[in-house]
């Protein structure tokens, strides 16, 4: 299968599948226990119906919004995720480029694998920081200080993390950073030679936001000992309002899926939520972003800015989502396959489609902004 062939969210999967050792594809394909929120946060969506309005005049299609003060030329952004170097050798800065190029938000993760300051640097887009709140609250005020200096504008902190979920894929393979692979899983690496290769004739992996503060290679053995081990559980709405105060910017909750806390959000000073539920990876059974989405905009959409994540796969999902009222929404898996597919040309090919499906969309709809899309627009069955 060629990147030529890759039409959709489908294809890129296929096709990372077929370029990725099994113990890596399941890293990002896989949820929690026995993945049915997983499942859900895609399938939510076909309960929920497009309305479209004809004969509008749809000449030009303005996509751009503004979410958390920063101007973006699109609806989308590409969410902060972990260990991107370990899916291609380009990683975070195929990404970046690609996000530069459209115009729109990128994040980059505690886990990512090049470090904030050359992104920020490198590339002339809205930046985000995503990070976790260690047990170590010297290292959380040094990674946001490193995220001031940097010059980055938007904090976004991880709420719904502070415990590793079961991932069970991995346990069956053994993955873990370093390497601590079981035979099962090292036979997929070596029937995956081109991978390897990749792997040790590029740039060495690090984790640049950790490297000077945790031993990966040490006493964290996986990633799921790290949400374990060195993610503080005692995190509460007063440790994250003495955040929100020293960041003194736009701030943001990452993994919000109740309006209970959406509203404490907005009382402690936050200007974002993302509605989440980590991909389905953290609590299998819980409800979908999409299921919420709606009753959470209604309760603080008028006070803070309400981002989506969790399951989208099509222009389609975006719009339903804009519609209830999301301001922006974010992608993981949707690029992450395309990275692993075919580096920065994958990436580049996958948000090219995804612009096209939503221009196509919104011209379907009778829509020639973001703004004119609400909630007469969709029904539920």
């Amino acid at each position: 299968m060629k990147l030529s062939h890759c039409h959709n969210f489908h294809d890129f999967r296929k096709l990372a599948q077929n370029k990725l050792p099994g113990p890596i594809f399941n890293y990002i394909d896989g949820g929690a226990d026995d993945e049915t929120t997983l499942k859900r946060n895609s399938s939510a969506f076909n309960e929920c119906d497009l309305v479209p309005n004809v004969l509008t005049g749809v000449k030009d299609v303005d996509l751009s919004v503004t979410v958390m003060g920063q101007k973006l030329q699109l609806p989308v952004y590409l969410s902060p995720t972990a260990l991107q170097r370990l899916f291609h050798h380009q990683g975070e800065r195929a990404v970046a480029s690609v996000a530069e190029k459209y115009g729109t938000m990128f994040g980059v993760s505690s886990l990512g694998t090049v470090s904030m300051e050359e992104i920020a640097k490198q590339f002339n887009t809205p930046q985000v920081y995503q990070f976790y709140f260690h047990k170590d609250r010297g290292l959380n005020q040094a990674m946001m200080e490193r995220a001031k200096a940097s010059g980055i504008e938007v904090m976004m902190l991880t709420v719904d993390s502070i415990t590793g979920g079961n991932r069970e894929r991995d346990l069956r393979t053994g993955f873990s950073i370093p390497f601590k692979l079981n035979a099962a899983g090292l036979w997929q690496f070596v029937s995956k030679p081109a991978w390897g290769i990749n792997y040790v004739t590029h740039e060495k992996f690090s984790l640049p936001q950790l490297d000077a503060h945790i031993n990966m290679g040490g006493g964290t053995s996986s990633i799921g000992d790290y949400f374990t081990n060195m993610l503080d559980p005692s995190m509460n709405w007063n440790d994250v309002a003495e955040m929100v105060k020293f960041w003194g910017g736009q701030f943001c909750l990452k993994g919000i899926m109740s309006v209970e806390d959406a509203k404490r959000a907005v009382d402690i000073g936050c200007t974002g939520i993302v509605i989440s539920n980590h991909g389905g990876r953290q609590l299998d059974g819980s409800r979908s972003s999409f299921d919420q989405l709606a009753e959470i905009v209604d309760a603080v959409g008028e006070h803070i800015d309400v981002i989506f994540d969790s399951g989208i796969q099509r222009g389609t999902h975006v719009l339903k989502a804009l519609a209830l009222g999301a301001k922006a929404v974010g992608l993981g898996r949707y690029y992450l396959y395309a990275l692993a597919a075919a580096g920065e040309k994958g990436v580049e090919r996958a948000m090219a489609l995804m612009v096209a499906e939503i221009e196509r969309d919104m011209r379907l709809m009778g829509c020639s902004s973001i703004d004119q899309l609400n909630r007469d627009h969709i029904r539920f069955r």
